[in-house]
C-alpha cells in the first residue's frame, strides 16, 4: 500500500486550440495542496482529486493531488474494492486559467448488495490473477473491473487485481504516467458481470492520481 498516492499530471482539452493554466501538486495526509503552475495540452481543464484508501475497513492513507484532466473525467465520485480493500475517490474541475476547483467529495459508504458478483483477488509480480473467490458487489459499484500495473525504472514491479468498481472508474480508462525516473502502466478492463472483460474505453490519458490504482502493490 506504499505506493498509494502517485498523482498524475495529464491534462484535459477545453476546447480546441486553447490551453489552460492550471496548479500541479500531490500531497499525503491532507485535503490540499499548492504547487506550480502548469500550461496543459489544449483541450484539458483544472481538477482536483481526493483518494482514500482501506484495508479490512481500516484507513489506510489519503492523498489529494490537483493536475489537468481530460474533461470527461470531471465526474462524480467513484470507488473499487477487492475482498479486503476499497478505494475512494473524489473528483472536481473547474475551467479558468489557475482556477481552484471545489472539494471533492466522496461517495457516501453502501454496504448493500447490488445483486452483482465479481470475481476478486489480487497478485503481484503477474499481469494475471486467477479468481479463486468471487465477491458480492456493494453501493453503485455495478461493474467488475480487472486492473494490471506495471512498473519500472526506480521501482520494478507488475501487479494485478480484480474486483468491483462504479462505472465513473470504468470510465478513466488505461493510464501511463512517467515521472521521477519511474514509469507506470496501468490497464483497465470492466464489465458489467456478462461475458467476458473487454476494455471499452482504452485511450483516455492518466488521471493525475494513481495512488487508488495500486491498492495491492506492496
Amino acid at each position: 500500500m506504499k505506493l498509494l498516492g502517485l498523482f498524475l499530471v495529464l491534462t484535459i482539452f477545453w476546447g480546441q486550440g486553447s490551453s489552460l493554466s492550471c496548479t500541479v501538486c500531490l500531497v499525503q495526509g491532507a485535503t490540499f495542496c499548492t504547487g506550480n503552475n502548469v500550461t496543459c495540452p489544449p483541450g484539458r481543464v483544472c481538477a482536483s482529486t481526493y483518494t482514500v484508501n482501506m484495508e479490512d475497513g481500516i484507513k489506510k492513507n489519503e492523498f489529494f493531488g490537483r493536475s489537468c484532466v481530460p474533461e470527461n473525467q470531471c465526474q462524480g465520485p467513484g470507488s473499487f474494492s477487492t475482498h479486503n480493500t476499497t478505494s475512494k475517490k473524489g473528483f472536481s474541475c473547474c475551467y479558468t486559467d489557475n482556477c481552484t476547483p471545489p472539494a471533492p467529495v466522496l461517495s457516501s459508504v453502501n454496504n448493500t448488495q447490488n445483486g452483482h458478483i465479481c470475481p476478486t483477488c489480487t497478485e503481484d509480480g503477474v499481469d494475471w490473477c486467477d479468481a479463486g473467490r468471487t465477491m458480492s458487489c456493494t453501493g453503485d459499484e455495478t461493474m467488475c473491473i480487472l486492473q494490471y500495473t506495471n512498473m519500472s525504472g526506480t521501482i520494478s514491479r507488475d501487479s494485478v487485481l480484480r474486483g468491483c468498481a462504479t462505472p465513473t472508474i470504468c470510465n478513466i480508462g488505461n493510464q501511463s504516467l512517467i515521472t521521477g525516473g519511474l514509469s507506470v502502466q496501468v490497464q483497465i478492463s470492466c464489465t458489467g458481470g456478462g461475458g467476458g472483460l473487454h476494455c471499452g474505453f482504452c485511450g483516455h490519458l492518466l488521471l493525475g492520481l494513481i495512488s487508488w490504482i495500486i491498492v495491492s502493490i506492496f
